[in-house]
């Protein structure tokens, strides 16, 4: 047995996990575990603030299906971890976070950078771990690995104060079995239950699935192909959820929600059968509760009991992992064409389109629906899109069409600004062959622009497409909507994008016309490194359809027609 300190340990266990890199910054309490990381094999990623570690850890995860990993030192190192923490929590990423903290001797004395982490996480991590002893280091590792990968996935977090990383004991990575005390999630779903929901489907007349990010974590997007293909039942999707049913298929009906497609929740509005699939009912999908699909009966299949019933009463749960749930259940549907529902749903599309068609001679300026439909255009829909949060996230979720598993990396539940600029680092190395792009407004991108310094240190092909409004647009169409245009706090200034990129050695291109916009992005292909590209859009623009915050789902702000603003102005 090899005698190792536990800075030694910790990236021992890491190897033995398989990490490949971590994304972080040194500081003085994990300053011993930076000295031994040079004798290993696992490539740090230096960010520019802490929360680009989580963020890139995050995204690193998201693109691979890997636990990322985050290091930092104590104190602030570890506080500004937390907002990528409660990012990865809310959107069921599999993260672990490595932080050093003060020696055992001084712990709860208020030492110099000491601040209570684990007190600090546990709202927003699965787990976390103080680690007091040196024995305890590699099997606490081995089990925050297993904790933020089994069931629900989400991030760990594992304290190491700085005496137990100079502190030396037997090195041997545990491999035993980890009886970590969970509720256990049933491998067979009882047959009264699939027998049940086989009826309630094959008499369905109006069903609709919901599939949300749930899909993607269990590896299940093949079977719910299979399960649509045979049961001929439309498919809404979660934000999260884009790409686990391809858009470009006939039953997609594309994103639902607040800022969904208009048919998408005209359809679960009117529904007879709802069949949620790894996904929480969360307030941006419903609406109204008290009006929420009231005339549907609902199944939901969860593997996490907690989100069971817990927003909107379900008629039917079903307890288990989504692919399981979906094998066990294929063979006992039927094929039902249901042409009258597909027919009202097609009705629904050619309204919806007539509506939203976005002509360039309606507009004076660059739209920012049309960069992105031309985005998906050139990238033909295969590049990996990193969006960050706002009215960029809505107009890339509605006009770039994601018909691929881990297409989209975005910031769902917790809705982070500044996610996109770190979390694109992750998924370039995840997956470094990818076509990566960032999509992000001004505002958000001004929160972590400085990892442009990492993107180019790193060397890596990233693109980076800035939605330039001069707003905080998405707070600014709230204010349009709803505070009579009192843009309070809303005009932001930004630097000169351009000059800024070249400032780190990085190319970079203005756009400010419709025509230009493929050709630019086809440079931005060509270039061997990364591009900026500050796409100035029009600045009153907004998102349609809307759903106000705690309106019926079906009572949408819809884009105005011509005849509608005609009507207006007089």
């Amino acid at each position: 047995m090899a005698i190792k300190t536990g800075a030694q340990i910790i990236w021992e266990s890491l190897v033995k996990e398989g990490v490949e890199v971590v994304f972080g910054y040194p500081g003085g309490t994990i300053l011993p575990a930076y000295d031994a990381m040079l004798d290993y094999p696992i490539h740090h990623v230096l960010v520019r603030h802490e929360q680009g570690a989580a963020h890139a850890a995050d995204g690193y995860s998201r693109a691979s299906g890997k636990v990322g990993v985050a290091v930092a030192t104590s104190g602030p190192g570890a506080t500004n971890l937390v907002t990528g923490i409660a990012t990865a929590m809310l959107d069921s990423s599999p993260m672990v976070c490595i932080t050093g903290q003060v020696g055992t001797t001084v712990l709860g004395s208020d030492a110099f950078q000491e601040v209570d982490i684990t007190g600090v996480t546990l709202p927003v991590t699965k787990h976390n771990y103080l680690v007091k002893n040196v024995q305890d280091l590699a099997r606490t590792i081995r089990e925050a690995f297993h904790i933020a990968k089994e069931g629900r996935p989400g991030p760990v977090l594992v304290d190491i104060p700085k005496d137990v990383q100079n502190a030396k004991c037997e090195f041997v990575y545990p491999t035993d079995k980890i009886d970590y005390p969970r509720r256990r999630i049933p491998e067979v779903v009882p047959v009264a239950d699939l027998e049940r929901a086989a009826e309630m489907i094959n008499k369905a007349e109006r069903p609709v699935i919901l599939a949300g990010h749930g899909v993607l974590i269990s590896g299940a997007t093949q079977q719910l192909m299979e399960f649509v293909n045979k049961t001929q039942i439309p498919v809404a999707l979660t934000l999260l959820g884009l790409g686990v049913f391809p858009r470009a298929h006939h039953l997609c009906l594309g994103m639902m929600g607040m800022h969904g497609e208009a048919y998408a929740n005209r359809a679960v509005q009117s529904a007879d059968l709802l069949v949620a699939v790894g996904m929480r009912f969360d307030d941006r999908v419903t609406g109204n509760l008290k009006t929420y699909a009231k005339n549907a009966k609902k199944i939901h299949i969860e593997i996490d009991p907690s989100e069971i019933a817990k927003n909107v009463r379900v008629d039917l749960p079903i307890l288990g992992d989504a692919s399981a749930v979906l094998e066990q259940l294929m063979p006992l549907v039927t094929t039902a064409p249901r042409p009258a529902w597909h027919g009202q749903i097609h009705e629904w599309r050619v309204e919806t389109a007539s509506r939203d068609v976005l002509r360039k001679e309606d507009f004076d300026g660059l739209v920012p629906a049309h960069v992105m439909n031309d985005l998906w255009q050139a990238t033909e829909g295969n590049a990996l899109v990193v969006s960050d949060v706002g009215q960029n996230q809505m107009w890339e979720a509605q006009y770039y069409h994601h018909d691929i598993p881990r297409g989209l990396i975005t910031s769902g539940g917790l809705g982070t600004m500044g996610f996109a600029l770190p979390a694109a680092v992750g998924a370039k190395f995840a997956r470094p062959d990818a076509e990566v792009w960032v999509v992000a407004g001004d505002g958000g991108f001004q929160m972590t622009q400085a990892e442009l310094a990492t993107i180019q240190q790193e060397k890596l092909k990233i693109n980076i497409a800035i939605i330039n409004n001069g707003f905080l647009g998405m707070v600014r169409q709230w204010q349009e909507f709803f505070y009579e245009r009192r843009y309070a706090a809303t005009p932001i200034l930004s630097p000169d994008f351009c000059k800024l990129a070249d400032a780190y050695g990085i190319c970079a291109h203005r756009v400010t016309r419709r025509e230009d916009v493929i050709p630019t992005i086809q440079v931005a292909q060509k270039e061997p490194g990364p591009v900026l590209i500050d796409f100035r859009v029009i600045q009153e623009d907004a998102v349609y359809p809307m759903v106000p915050a705690g309106a019926d789902l079906h009572a949408m702000i819809r884009r105005p027609t011509s005849n509608e603003e005609m009507e207006g102005s007089k």
